[in-house]
């Protein structure tokens, strides 16, 4: 029986990617790192930790043992000064259908700050939990942060749904045990096969949530 979701943030609650991968190129260029938005795409969903060693790996370099914070912190920086990130059209209506009857959760491979500001501005009390990048030891697609969220809901894998739109989070939460569902928001549908069901866009998905909303038998 389903009893909880796990919602992903950005590209599934907020339209934020594209200024999560504006930051992160910024960064990487200042490293001396060509990077494309494209590549950010594809490890999205992965912490701060596994995006800085997946794009170090293209080059001879190695990121410090100190760099990891700072390069966070300069990414946070540029993401907070030139976000224009809004909720998705439906989800606050929608996710309002569903609290009280899902213990709902988000689980983001972004950092704290970041994740508290989007959720505070657009959902607020929404969420009885919240995992962010900086709360785990091994980001997506290691099964870690669902893990995680679902402890701290009180519920098991099993009883869980995810709300994924990337494929490292799809591998996180089939690696977790967990039911998900996936939007493909910024990538083509056949990237985020792996999930238990895909949906085209937001409009599919919302559709298929307040049906859950509203449904007598509570299973996906």
């Amino acid at each position: 029986m389903l009893k909880g979701i796990i919602f992903d943030s950005d590209g599934v609650l907020v339209d934020s990617m594209p200024y999560h991968a504006q930051a992160w190129v910024q960064v990487f260029r200042e490293e001396g790192i060509d990077v494309r938005k494209e590549e950010i795409y594809e490890v999205e969903g992965a912490n701060h930790v596994g995006v800085i060693n997946t794009m170090f790996r293209k080059t001879d370099k190695k990121p410090g043992k100190d760099s990891y914070d700072s390069l966070l912190t300069k990414k946070r920086e540029y993401f907070m000064k030139n976000s224009k990130a809004e909720p998705f059209e439906g989800m606050l209506e929608c996710l309002q259908s569903l609290k009280g009857r899902y213990k709902l959760a988000v689980a983001s491979g972004a950092d704290k700050t970041i994740v508290n500001d989007l959720m505070d501005r657009f959902y607020p009390g929404i969420f009885d939990v919240r995992i962010t990048g900086e709360d785990v030891e091994n980001g997506k697609p290691d099964p870690e942060p669902y893990v995680k969220a679902a402890g701290k809901l009180g519920i098991d894998a099993v009883e869980c749904m995810v709300v994924e739109n990337a494929p490292l989070g799809v591998q996180s939460a089939k690696k977790a045990g967990m039911y998900c569902v996936a939007v493909s928001t910024y990538i083509p549908p056949e990237k985020v096969a792996g999930a238990d069901r895909v949906f085209k866009d937001h409009s599919r998905l919302i559709d298929y949530l307040k049906g859950l909303a509203m449904s007598k038998d509570p299973d996906p």
